[in-house]
Order: structure tokens, then sequence, then C-alpha cells
């Protein structure tokens, strides 16, 4: 199902590229990272063109709670013990100024998005936690505090809250920042070599080009792939449901997130690594949550988004490997994908113009650190269980087994194949080898999806791909 924002607004379509051409800067991905980096390039005086695969805000845009803030869940304390405070200090700035920048941005060119100032809130159940987090955040210069008032049905002791925040429709947004914007719409990148792009529809040559893809899909130089992993989450928008004030997340990776649009409350939550809800439910575990909590609401939609997870918290922006000093990247979002999005706007624009910028080592995608060690480790322990999967398990189900309605990976006539029984009976087969790296894919009970646990790679029943790194379908 639609989000509500694409149920909402409509943004007008782009032609593909006519051939071969040239530019100064050339943006791959027109996602809110890939929309603001070129405008602010564009800006700047930079003579700039944007490639997209699909539509403009057709990935994970689309599918975003749409929150603008540097409140970030339980980080700042994390922070501060793994980098210290300077470092710290940083990244909070950093999401201030994002904030600061789309207001500005929005009153200059009079966009008409829904931009609401709102305070934004961490719950959870230990306030001693939670105070420690409000101090570590107000010692850094942010607008923190703890509060013992969560007027939430949710279990809670009290939360730590940011003011002067702020929501908005994304794709409202999206479509004001494009005009102007040279965007090329239907024209996926097969390949980047040196400062040239291949399409199936020509070559681009530029100076300087920007991944802005969500995940990278080169996967040398730079080896995203082994320093990142994708989380799936999910989102229902309520009808009947009683306002609140701000917007509200929980501390873990399993708590819900709630804001208001409209008339509206938009539920969030059932977050798990892409690649592992085999069975399914997580729509419907927050649809008895939205029952017990909000009774008489009514779901009007629901949809899921992705996210691109670091080791250390903090995303890649910058220089996208020492081997390619003509290349730059933005990625590793988290769950923060608009006010990052702002942050490598305002960052690689600094770079690409030679001005210095003291944001820029703390995002370094080339950077390295003690801390970041365990989670490379278990990154890479993923993908071996991954590839170990489709090398040696043998399926225990055959396609007989599965009911209606039903998707797994099976045994079929001495092969191992994906199989999704629709509720008619009809069997849908495809090759469960990833074609980015060749992990075994997983079934995706809630979205009828065959997902990759090892780079988050997903394909539809059909093995059309949905979303990357791997750029090509299945074939059975």
């Amino acid at each position: 199902m639609e989000s509500i924002w694409s149920q909402t607004c409509e943004i007008s379509r782009r032609q593909p590229l006519p051939g071969d051409t040239e530019t100064e800067i050339a943006v791959i991905g027109a996602g809110m990272a890939g929309i603001l980096i070129a405008a602010a390039l564009q800006e700047a005086g930079h003579r700039v063109l944007v490639l997209e695969a699909r539509r403009i805000a057709s990935g994970q845009t689309r599918n975003t709670t749409a929150k603008i803030t540097s409140q970030h869940g339980m980080l700042y304390r994390k922070l501060t013990e793994d980098l210290g405070e300077n470092r710290a200090r940083l990244y909070g700035a950093a999401h201030q100024e994002a904030i600061r920048a789309y207001r500005k941005l929005i009153e200059r060119r009079h966009i008409d998005c829904e931009l609401e100032g709102c305070d934004a809130f961490v719950y959870g159940n230990d306030p001693d936690r939670l105070k420690k987090e409000a101090d570590a955040a107000a010692r850094l210069g942010l607008p923190a505090s703890f509060t013992a008032e969560v007027p939430l049905p949710v279990p809670a002791a009290g939360a730590v809250r940011f003011a002067g925040q702020a929501q908005f429709h994304p794709l409202k947004f999206l479509a004001a920042m494009a005009e102007g914007l040279t965007i090329y719409e239907e024209t996926p990148v097969k390949a980047v070599k040196g400062n040239v792009i291949h399409t199936e529809r020509g070559t681009v040559r530029a100076e300087k080009i920007v991944f802005a893809t969500h995940y990278p899909f080169v996967n040398f130089p730079g080896l995203y792939f082994a320093r990142m992993h994708q989380e799936r989450s999910y989102v229902l928008a309520l009808e009947n449901a009683p306002d609140i004030q701000g917007m509200w997340i929980g501390p873990e990776l399993d708590g819900y997130s709630l804001r208001r649009y409209g008339d509206l409350l938009l539920l969030g939550g059932g977050g798990h690594r892409t690649g592992e809800n085999r069975e399914g439910g997580r729509y419907e575990e927050l649809r008895q949550k939205a029952r017990t909590w909000f009774p008489g609401c009514r779901e009007v939609a629901h949809w899921s988004a992705q996210d691109c997870m670091t080791p250390d918290n903090m995303p890649y922006i910058g220089c996208y490997s020492v081997c390619r000093p003509g290349w730059y990247v933005a990625t590793g979002f988290h769950k923060w994908g608009m006010t990052s999005s702002m942050v490598s706007a305002l960052l690689l624009r600094d770079l690409i113009e030679g001005r210095e910028n003291p944001c820029a080592p703390l995002f370094d995608p080339g950077r390295f650190s003690g801390s970041l060690l365990p989670g490379l480790l278990k990154e890479g322990r993923h993908a071996v269980k991954g590839l170990t999967r489709q090398m040696f398990q043998i399926p225990k189900e055959t396609a007989s087994d599965l009911s209606p309605g039903r998707g797994g990976v099976v045994t079929m006539e001495g092969r191992k194949v994906g199989v999704y029984k629709d509720e008619d009976g009809a069997v849908y087969t495809v090759d469960i080898r990833c074609r980015h790296l060749g992990c075994q894919l997983e079934w995706n009970g809630d979205e009828k999806s065959w997902d990759c646990p090892c780079h988050g790679s997903r394909y539809d029943c059909h093995g059309r791909l949905i979303s990357g790194p791997a750029q090509e379908d299945l074939t059975e």
C-alpha cells in the first residue's frame, strides 16, 4: 500500500536521459538526499544533473515518517563516551543546523509543505537513564531536557524532550525543490567507470559524481557492503486516534514511533534486520497495539521503510574512496534520513567547493576506529551466514507444503528455489541467489517479497528488483 505522502502528492514526470552528455557534477539518486545535494550545488553555481532509476522520490523518501530532528534516540551519551564531547557536539550541531536550513529554504522559496514546529521525545521505562541522556545532550548545547509527563498510552516513566524540532510533508517539499533541476527519470545506472556513468540510455561524463542512492551499488572500491546493513520498519496511519503533542519514539529497535499528520496518527514499529521476517506479522503486531492503545481507531494506510545502519551510528558523507577522488557518497542515515540528507547537502557542497567544514572528519567514509570493529565483524558474519545458507542449506519443505498466501525456500524437482503460492494456489518461482553478492534470499511474509539478509536488496514475488544494492531482477 502507498504511504499517505504518495497518496497526497504527485510529482511531475521527467524524461529519461536522451543520450550521451557531459556535465560538471552528476548526482545519482533523486530522493531527499540527491535532490538537496543537487540543489545546494546548483545554487552555489555548479552545473548539475540528476539520474534516477525510477521516479523522483520512488525509493525510501516516500516512506519516511518525515521527522526533521536532531533527537536521534538514546544517542548522545553513547556518542560522548565513544567519540568524546567535541565530536558528539559536532554531530548534534550539524543536525540542528539542518533543521534551520530546512526552515530557511521553505521560507525563502515559499514552499507549501505543511511544515510544523514541534518537540521530539524519546520515551522509556528507566528515568535514570533518560535523565543521563538529557544531561549529556544538554551539555552538548542541544535543546534537551527530561520530562516525567508522557501523554501516551505506552508504558513509560519519562522522556527526553528536544524542543524546537519539526515535521512536514516530504514529497510536497521535494516536488518544489526539484523545480529548476535537470533530472532524468527511468535512467538506471549500470556502472560507473572513472568519470563516466553508464546507463542503458547513454553515458554521462562528469568531473565529479555523487552517489545518493540510499545504499551504494559500486562494491569496489569503498566496501560499503562490509560496513552497513539494512533494517525494515512498518507504519500504520490511523483515523480517530487521539491527538498527541510532538513526535515520539521508543529507545530501542522494538520501540514504537508516533507522530500526527493532520487528523491522522502515524504509528510505527516492528523493526527488524532486512531478510529476517519470514513469517510476517509485523503489521498485525502494530494493529494489535493500535486496537489496545487507541480503541475505535481505523487504519487508512500502511507502508514500510528501509534504513541503512552503520556500526558506529554515524552516516558516511564525503569522498567515496581515496582511490576515487572525484566520487562522493551520502549513505548510512539510520532512521534519520531527513536531517541527514540536509547535513549531506551542506557538507558535500563545502567539500566540492573546497571550503573547510568541521564536520568533514566526523562523517568521513574512510574513518576507522576500534569502536567500529565489533560491528564490522558482525556484518562479516551475516554475509558468511547468507552465503553458507545458499551453498549448504537443504530446504525441508516442498512447494506442496506451502499453504496459499505463503512463500519460502523449498525443494522443487531436485533444485532449491524460492516459491510463492498466491491465494488462488498459483505458484511463482525465483532463483533465491541475490544478484548483489549471491547471498540466499529470505521470504518476507508481510510484504510478499524476497529480501536479502546480507545487504538488504529486495525483490517482489515475481523476482523483479524493488531496491538495491542489487541492480538486476531475479530469474528462475
